[in-house]
């Protein structure tokens, strides 16, 4: 495959092993003694040597760029996936990008850089980090790996790849490479030489869950938005990497908004064949046999082959995935019959948030849609420091269903192109309306074909209430089309038959007879071997059961007639009419009606039919732990059954903590007056036993004061001369013990500190108090701060 700066022109020879940018492409294969090969410093050049032994015309496998772009943007990311069409495999492989001309042993040789996307399938080769090589020899149908396109200026690159099986062929591509006019380069006409039209199913599986992604996994607001997409021509453009996104990409990536996108698609309407869409999911994941995937019918025609989608990964700033451009016409002028590709999550550059529930935060200027690394940021919940792939998040499968008018495909019809054009149309299971209930459907019967002739097949259900007259119910038979034994290719049929051509007449006028019919290879093995399949076939015929003039002539039985139980065991007829009567003019004797048993599905109670659950009820609480409830309501009506599937659900919720206010212990007694007489003062304290948390009041005053009298002190000269004489000498002796033991402040004197009290928790973290209260107050002083004093420290600190 070659590719050229702003030119990346795609190969579409016979081999798609080898792109070009303008792309030329080239693929190897050899005998497995290459893993014998003696690896040197040469070995790079070694590995495009071995494609000289490529077998023109091998197209087993295919190398391809993702959108099949013609040409390369320098510094865009490029998915490139190397596959084998089943059954073909291969166990090994090689890639590397090379400038044109240049022969790979020289590091200036090679040209952009490869990313690894999946670990365990790819890495890069040890003797040679510019190429990518398998992480473990097996058998595999596909690989994929992002390629980094070159900065301006470096011309054209030629993507090879080498594949290991048991076998190496060399293929070989030839591309142009388009120069370039003043840096600037128009995107050249891919013209679709297909006929007819083309109807595809798009079915999306998210794999996006906690178990894959489990960094920073949202796990109760995850979901993939509505998809939104649309078959188109070349000259449109939903979305591309390194293009900016527009609008409507931008409401879809930032909000799962698909109006304003389905606006803009409309808006293109000479342009676009099909809107898709198909309905969001939520959750993100659920196993496919709880949840149908999401899925999507869309046509295309010659000029809008191609196909775009998209959806939001949410909760996310501008993460989506989807495919671009994605053309579904071949280069043989048919239509793909299918195709599989895993997706990861591509940035809009619309919003700068690096984890999922980032707060908005516009990309100004607005930046080019690129796929997501492993590198991008450290708190992105897809980070690897190592630079690892990042795991798929999706898979989208999209399959050819019908196709419609004349087909000019080059190559003709093979068995899977017929069998896909026989594919039921399956029918969506929201076309059944909730009000009707249905039996599960019967078992599928056998073909009404035992050749390789259209049939069809049939499977009933039975209709067991109808809640809503108002609402028909769809039907209760549903038709299938099929084809008999050794016409699909599970049998291991290697050729393509066409179908029988009508019956010859019966070989008698009357009675029992032959009859034959014939039919032709339309398509012989690749391997040249004889087709085993017959080409005629013979059966008895009665065209008059008796050859006599009192026997009558009768027509072909019709259709049986509907069962007559709807489950369970019934009865079913059919008849046949009378052409010509006897010539004797006698009674016709032929038998004219046939009755058999049918089985119908098994007979079952009828299932509750239930409302959805309602939103969850507010918590119980306002703060704190409490409860909340939801309920939903039985719709089917009582009399069609008991229903014991539960009507109400409750669980626990929490809240912010309550506050917490100050608690306090009781007051302590009045302490007993300071003075034997005249005017003193008495205290009682109390402790903290809770201090205030989230919020809660806090604690108010620990020390109370107040006023006491004792009697009065006498007033004898005598006695208080001798009074005034023990208060001076008391006086002295006091403030020589408070001059060592006693604290001196500003204006007062304090008495010493009290011993601390108990601690109020014997662990877990309590507090402990002391008090110092003033002694004495000078009367000159001016100061007004001298008041009692009080000290906490913590205590009993080690947990309980």
């Amino acid at each position: 495959m070659r590719l050229s700066p702003a030119p990346l022109r795609l190969s579409r020879g016979p081999a798609l092993l080898a792109l070009a940018l303008p792309l030329a492409a080239a693929l190897a294969f050899s005998d497995e003694t290459l893993d014998k090969v003696a690896k040197s410093e040469g070995y790079c050049s070694r590995i495009l040597r071995a494609q000289g032994t490529r077998r023109e015309g091998y197209t087993e496998f295919s190398l391809r760029v993702e959108g099949d772009p013609d040409f390369y943007k320098p510094g865009s990311s490029y998915r490139v996936t190397l596959s084998a069409a089943p059954p073909s495999y291969f166990r090994g492989f090689t890639l590397i990008a090379l400038k044109e001309n240049r022969e790979g042993d020289k590091e200036e040789d090679h040209a952009g850089t490869f990313q690894i996307i999946d670990e365990e399938e790819t890495q890069f080769m040890s003797n040679c980090p510019v190429a990518v090589t398998e992480s473990t020899p097996r058998r595999r149908t596909r690989i994929q790996v992002f390629w980094i396109a070159p900065p301006t200026g470096t011309g054209c690159v030629i993507l090879n790849a080498a594949v290991l099986r048991l076998l190496y062929a060399g293929i070989k591509d030839k591309t142009s490479c388009y120069p370039t006019l003043d840096g600037v380069t128009d995107r050249p006409i891919l013209d679709c030489c297909a006929c007819g039209t083309a109807k595809y199913r798009l079915t999306f599986y998210g794999n996006w869950s906690e178990k894959t992604h489990p960094k920073d996994y949202p796990r109760r607001a995850n979901h993939w938005s509505a998809i939104i997409g649309g078959s188109h021509s070349k000259n449109y453009v939903l979305w591309e990497y390194g293009g900016y996104a527009s609008e409507g990409v931008k409401q879809v990536a930032e909000l799962g908004s698909p109006v304003k996108m389905e606006e803009e698609i409309r808006q293109q309407s000479d342009e676009v064949l099909t809107v898709i869409k198909a309905k969001a999911q939520w959750p993100a994941w659920q196993p496919v046999n709880v949840r149908a995937a999401p899925s999507a019918e869309f046509s295309v025609d010659r000029t809008r082959h191609l196909m775009s989608f998209l959806t939001m990964m949410g909760p996310s700033p501008d993460w989506n995935v989807g495919l671009s451009a994605e053309d579904l016409c071949t280069k043989e002028c048919g239509w793909v019959q299918k195709v599989v590709q895993d997706l990861i999550p591509w940035d809009a550059g619309t919003d700068s948030g690096v984890t999922y529930e980032s707060p908005n935060k516009p990309t100004i200027p607005q930046e080019k849609i690129r796929p997501l690394t492993s590198l991008d940021h450290p708190q992105s919940p897809f980070y690897d420091p190592e630079g690892g792939s990042i795991t798929q998040v999706a898979r989208v499968v999209i399959e050819r269903i019908a196709r419609k008018g004349e087909q000019c495909n080059i190559v003709p019809d093979n068995v899977d192109d017929i069998v896909a054009d026989l594919a039921p149309e399956e029918k969506d299971e929201d076309d059944t309306p909730e009000t009707c209930i249905y039996s599960n459907w019967s078992p599928w019967s056998a073909c009404s074909s035992s050749t390789c002739e259209k049939g069809k097949r049939m499977r009933q259900r039975m209709l067991k209430a109808q809640l809503d007259l108002s609402v028909p119910c769809p039907d209760t038979q549903d038709f299938q089309p099929c084809m008999g034994p050794g016409c699909s290719d599970e049998d291991g049929s290697t050729c393509t038959m066409s179908e029988w051509i009508t019956w010859s007449p019966c070989s008698v006028s009357c009675g029992m007879g032959m009859r034959s019919r014939e039919r032709y290879v339309k398509q012989f093995p690749e391997d040249g071997s004889v087709c085993m399949l017959p080409t005629e076939e013979t059966e008895k015929c009665t065209v008059n059961e008796e050859c006599s003039p009192s026997s009558c002539l009768v027509t072909e039985w019709g259709e049986w007639d509907d069962c007559s139980a709807t489950c369970g065991m019934g009865m079913k007829k059919r008849h046949r009419m009378v052409k010509m009567s006897p010539a004797d003019g006698s009674m016709c004797k032929a038998e004219t009606s046939q009755a058999e048993k049918c089985m119908m599905p098994e007979c079952h109670t009828i299932p509750c039919l239930l409302s959805p659950w309602s939103e969850w009820s507010d918590c119980s609480v306002t703060c704190g732990k409490g409860m909340r409830t939801r309920q939903r309501m039985l719709k089917s009506l009582a009399e069609l059954g008991d229903c014991n599937e539960d009507l109400e659900q409750a669980e626990k919720c929490m809240l912010p903590e309550c506050p917490i206010d100050c608690e306090l212990s009781e007051w302590s007694q009045w302490s007993e007056c300071n003075k034997s007489c005249g005017k003193g003062h008495m205290i009682r304290t109390r402790t903290i036993q809770m201090e205030p948390q989230f919020g809660g009041a806090p604690c108010p005053e620990t020390v109370q004061r107040k006023k006491c009298r004792a009697r009065k002190c006498l007033r004898s000269p005598s006695i208080q001369k001798l009074r005034w004489r023990e208060a001076r000498e008391s006086r002295r002796s006091e403030q020589l013990r408070e001059e060592s033991d006693g604290e001196q402040f500003p204006g007062c004197r304090m008495r010493p500190w009290t011993a601390w009290s108990e601690c109020t928790k014997l662990c877990g973290g309590g507090i402990q108090e002391r008090y110092m209260t003033v002694k004495k107050r000078f009367k000159s002083s001016q100061f007004t701060s001298c008041k009692d004093k009080k000290e906490i420290r913590a205590c009993n600190v080690h947990p309980c």
